[in-house]
This record gives structure tokens, C-alpha cells and sequence, in this order.
């Protein structure tokens, strides 16, 4: 296979103004990572990587979906292989992911801050893999090392309610400069029909907060501690990963009655487990609300298809799909409740089904309130989307039907300290999106004005609405 420059200076910018564009207002910014997955642990702990397969394969069910579907025995992907022939299972398949994402992530993963730039397959494997280990070894590759490398600002991971928050403070006290903040998770506490499940967890939940869970106004209180608990700890984001928005967010007398009793009655069943949902979620809303915080709700996907490797390996593990749900009744019933008593934070809504683009883009115009830019956001192009199309088409929805000169720009939503590539992905599409249609005519040809715009994208957009100045 030919060897050469991959990702070369004009990667996915076609024109010289998206050239200029780019080198001028986007490529050079810090980066906001206002929502990702990445452990606090590591990061607190300065850690290093023992191979390129630790820092770059373990946990990324999007390289794991690829190896599967190019007939890579699951042994060599989740296993008990050696970390050395996972590795070189994923570089003999990489020229097989032609035109998928993958193939360039994979490459702009490898050029930065690796300096590999030239294709990885089954030959080039080797001698990967032993530079690349290498490098690892070093200051400049542990979690910290690579965050200060991209130039990180702030880092938004994603805290489950009952955390003690042990990593997030240590890292508080320390001299670290990116701000690594907690984001409050409450998932657990809302999938009610998951009976056993949500039990346990309110267990936890008790516990955690001194507060005996009994009924509805002690759930809602404990939640409400750890929000302050989070508070307390430099929180100021949280996050929801639903399939849909509750449509209904009253519980009758008899309903919290009723959960009096299934909480004491093993074997039970609640009756009303989207109104029970509904009802916490607008609880804490207006929390939020008081708080300032910004609330995200992650939209549209249905998971753990494969219910025998579900058995197997559990969630997480690359058998999540795009869902078909009905949003905009309820969005509009959600968020227009808190409207009600102007209780409506800061939000950011994620689609995931490209054709509920324009839904999710025209909701967000519904809830600006003239006393700030952007209150509503229709987030980036969320998993299944943060590639080239899905990105363009979010642009593209979000410029038709609000305004993108708001929008708070692209994250990571990622496991892996390599992702933050993905900024310099977003931000080339971004700056050729506008060169082109300064090009044509479509966007005044003036460079400052549109650079302006661009850099507001990438980042100061951003800073403001997390309030980091």
C-alpha cells in the first residue's frame, strides 16, 4: 500500500479562503470540552499508558463496531488476546474502513500528537505500534501531558450522583491547569422500570446523601443534596442520556402513594414510569435553573440491541443504535412547563436521527428569551453524527432555522484522551463550510467578519456560556 502525506495541510478544505480561515481564526484555539466521558481518575493520577492498544482501542465502541462488521473474531477485540494482537487485528482492517469515519480519525489520531502521518495497515503495523509505545512512556503522553498538548481549557466528564468526587477534588487542589469539572448524571435515579436496578440505586442513593429514601419528597431531596454536594466541587453542567424527554411530568396523590409501596414491596411494578421520570427531571430542572447550571439532554438512542452480547459484555460495548422516537411533542411539553415560571436553565439538546434535525434545531428558537445569546442550543453532531455529513447537516439545520453564530461548537463525548482531534475535524469542516460559500458568493467575501464568526464557534462561544472567563 502506497505510503504518503494523509492528512495534509488543506485535509477537507477546498478552497483558499476555508485555508485561511482555518489557519487564522480556528486552527490555534484552546479547546472546551464541555462533555465527555474521560476518567477523573486518570487524569488526577497522571497517568501513563502502557501500549498505543490501552490509550487507543480499550473502550472506543466505535473501532469495536468496525472490527466486528470486517469479521474480527471478538477475542481480538474484547478478549483475552494480548494487547499487541488487538492491535494489529484493528491496523490489518483500518484500509477496509475506506470512506467510513474511522479512517481518518484513526489517521488524524496517529499524526497528533504521534507525528505518524503516513497509512496504517498490516505492513506499517509494527513499526507503529513500538514508536507510538515509545512515546508513551514520556511526561509529555501521560492524561495530563495530552491535555495540556491539545490545549484544553476545560474538561466536562460525566459523575453519577452517588460519586464521592474524591478525583474531581483532587484535582481542584492541585496546580493542573485545564479545569476538570464534574457533570451531575442522574440517570439512574430516573429508569424506574428497571425495577431491581433502580432499587439498588436508591439504596445507594440513601446512603450517600444521609437521607432516607421513603417517598417522593425524600428522593427529590436527596437528589438535591448531591447537587449541592456537586456545587460545592465546581459543577455547573449536568447531563441526561434518554431515549425521549418524559411526555408527562405530573404524579397523582394515588401515584406517590403508590411509590411509597413499591418502594417497601419486593416484586413490584410502578404503574406510570414516564410521569415518575418526568416528575424528578422537573425537579431538578428547576434546580438547575436556580443554580445557573447548564442542563444537556442527550436525545435518540436505542441501545443494547444485541441482547446476547449484551449478556455477555454488558452495556457500553458498541451495540447501541439510531432510535426513531417521536421528540417534538415532548420537548414542548417539557420544556414548556418550565416556562410556565421561567424556570428554564441554560439547555443543550443532542439528536441523534439526522431526519429530527430540523425538529430539534426549531425547538431551540421556541425558548429564546431576549435576555441572552443561545439560552437554547441544538447540540453538535452527537455519536453517530460527528462525521463529516452528520456535521455539515447539523451546521446546515441549525444556520436555516437559528442562528449558528451562537452555536457553542463541537466536544468529544469520548472515553479516549486521543479524541480531541475531532476538534481540529469539526473546526476544518467548519472553516470549509463558510470558505466555500465566501467562495460562491453566499457569505460576504470578508475575512475578519467571518473569522470572527469562526473563532466564536470554536471556542468563545463556548467560554462564555459555561461562564469561564
Amino acid at each position: 500500500m502506497k505510503e504518503g502525506n494523509v492528512i495534509s495541510e488543506r485535509f477537507l478544505l477546498n478552497n483558499e479562503k476555508a485555508v485561511r480561515l482555518f489557519n487564522g481564526y480556528a486552527k490555534d484555539l484552546p479547546i472546551i470540552d464541555y462533555h465527555n466521558h474521560l476518567p477523573p481518575q486518570e487524569i488526577a493520577e497522571y497517568k501513563k499508558f502502557a501500549n498505543l492498544t490501552e490509550i487507543w482501542l480499550k473502550g472506543d465502541h466505535y473501532k469495536w463496531r468496525g472490527m466486528r462488521t470486517l469479521g474480527v473474531d471478538e477475542n481480538l477485540i474484547t478478549g483475552t488476546a494480548s494487547d499487541e494482537d488487538k492491535f494489529m487485528a484493528w491496523a490489518e482492517v483500518v484500509p477496509s474502513t475506506i470512506r467510513n469515519p474511522l479512517f481518518h480519525w484513526t489517521h488524524m489520531e496517529l499524526k497528533d500528537p504521534f507525528g505518524i502521518n503516513s497509512f496504517l495497515n498490516k505492513d506499517s503495523a509494527m513499526s507503529v505500534y513500538k514508536h507510538c509505545n515509545e512515546l508513551l512512556s514520556q511526561d509529555e503522553f501521560s492524561t495530563q501531558g495530552l491535555l495540556n498538548h491539545y490545549k484544553v481549557k476545560m474538561v466536562g466528564t460525566t459523575d453519577d450522583p452517588c460519586d464521592d468526587l474524591k478525583w474531581h477534588k483532587q484535582l481542584l487542589d492541585s496546580s493542573f491547569s485545564t479545569k476538570v469539572k464534574p457533570s451531575f448524571r442522574p440517570d439512574k435515579a430516573l429508569t424506574i422500570d428497571k425495577t431491581q436496578q433502580f432499587k439498588q440505586y436508591v439504596q445507594g442513593l440513601s446512603e450517600v446523601s444521609g437521607i432516607h429514601i421513603k417517598d417522593i419528597e425524600s428522593l427529590v431531596a436527596a437528589l438535591k443534596s448531591r447537587v449541592e454536594f456537586f456545587a460545592a466541587h465546581g459543577c455547573s453542567i449536568s447531563d441526561h442520556g434518554l431515549a425521549a424527554l418524559p411526555y408527562s411530568y405530573v404524579l397523582t396523590d394515588a401515584e406517590k402513594r403508590e411509590f411509597e409501596s413499591f418502594l417497601k414491596t419486593d416484586g413490584s411494578v410502578f404503574s406510570n414510569p414516564d410521569a415518575f421520570a418526568g416528575y424528578v427531571l422537573t425537579e431538578l430542572s428547576k434546580l438547575y435553573h436556580e443554580k445557573g447550571w447548564v442542563q444537556q439532554f442527550h436525545l435518540g438512542a436505542i441501545r443494547n440491541n444485541n441482547l446476547g452480547m449484551f449478556a455477555k459484555l454488558g452495556a457500553d460495548a458498541g451495540y447501541d443504535s439510531i432510535g426513531d422516537f417521536k421528540h417534538a411533542e415532548r420537548m414542548s411539553a417539557f420544556f414548556g412547563n418550565l416556562s410556565l415560571t421561567d424556570q428554564l436553565t441554560k439547555t443543550i439538546i443532542y439528536n441523534l436521527n439526522p431526519a429530527d434535525n430540523e425538529v430539534f434545531a426549531a425547538m431551540t428558537g421556541n425558548f429564546a428569551d431576549g435576555r441572552m445569546k443561545g439560552k437554547m442550543q441544538f447540540g453538535s453532531g452527537w455519536w453517530f453524527l460527528d462525521q463529516k455529513d452528520g456535521i455539515e447537516k447539523q451546521l446546515n439545520a441549525l444556520s436555516n432555522l437559528g442562528m449558528v453564530s451562537n452555536f457553542v461548537g463541537m466536544l468529544t463525548d469520548s472515553r479516549s484522551f486521543l479524541s480531541y482531534s475531532r476538534h481540529e475535524y469539526f473546526r476544518r469542516i467548519l472553516c470549509n463550510l463558510f470558505g466555500t460559500e465566501m467562495e460562491n458568493g453566499q457569505l460576504p467575501d470578508d475575512e475578519e467578519w467571518m473569522g470572527k464568526i469562526i473563532s466564536d464557534i470554536c471556542y468563545y462561544n463556548a467560554e462564555a456560556y459555561f461562564n469561564l472567563k
